[in-house]
């Protein structure tokens, strides 16, 4: 063996690993960096994503799910608020909004009130307990939801008139639910017209309101001079006894 060849292995033990290629210098390189333009371009579209223009201002609430009791009533920010009588002993939602409470039953609003911050209050809505006055139009008189209500003056007026009479309570509970089905600017018109008459009667104020929810008689039609009769016939109804005479 020569003194090259003894040389030339023991200069491969000692020498280091050969100077990489171009193509794999730049493979080693995207191995690194591109995972990482990955990561940034992944959380730039993130970013672009959660990036939504705002139409309107913001709505924010506290929602929570409670049970509504017997007596159509939910807690609330230490204070109970009345909620509509089909919602009484059912989970409901409450929306606690920076100066509201509303209460949604199967995403039907049954409550709507502005929020009250003091504590231990009890809040009613009147209309909330309209269908249990259909059962006992007593309540008026002695129901806490109906205490100090301020109905419109109408109303009011139509109330006091009523009270005079043995079932003025459930004349007047007539008159209330009539509200629910045409609005209370046209019950209070009929109650104001039926009082302006001198009539304190739940039957002629639905009867008075129900007159002015009749459509407009239309205007009768001028018939031309081509299409009228020569001879007009006679309303006369003794006709049919000279036919049954005759018979």
């Amino acid at each position: 063996m020569t003194a090259a060849s003894t040389a030339e292995p023991s200069k491969q033990k000692g020498s280091t690993s050969p100077p990489l290629h171009q193509d794999q210098a730049a493979f080693e390189i995207s191995r690194y960096i591109f995972p990482r333009r990955l990561c940034a371009d992944s959380h730039r579209r993130q970013q672009q994503a959660s990036l939504v223009v705002s139409r309107g201002p913001y709505d924010g609430f506290a929602e929570k799910v409670v049970r509504a009791s017997t007596t159509c009533l939910i807690m609330a920010d230490h204070n109970r608020y009345s909620v509509d009588a089909r919602a009484a002993g059912r989970m409901v939602q409450i929306r606690s909004h920076a100066n509201r409470i509303v209460v949604l039953l199967d995403d039907d609003v049954v409550a709507d009130h502005p929020r009250d911050f003091r504590r231990g209050e009890v809040i009613y809505d009147p209309w909330h307990y309209l269908p249990i006055l259909v059962r006992k139009p007593g309540a008026l008189r002695n129901g806490a939801p109906f205490k100090d209500w301020d109905l419109p003056p109408g109303l009011a007026a139509a109330q006091a008139k009523l009270r005079q009479y043995a079932d003025g309570d459930r004349q007047f509970v007539k008159i209330l639910c009539a509200v629910v089905d045409h609005g209370l600017v046209a019950v209070e018109a009929a109650c104001a017209e039926a009082l302006e008459a001198g009539i304190a009667s739940g039957d002629v104020i639905l009867a008075v309101l129900a007159r002015q929810l009749q459509p407009p008689t239309p205007p009768s039609m001028t018939i031309p001079d081509g299409l009228r009769l020569k001879v007009e016939p006679t309303a006369d109804c003794a006709r049919y006894d000279s036919l049954r005479r005759a018979a």
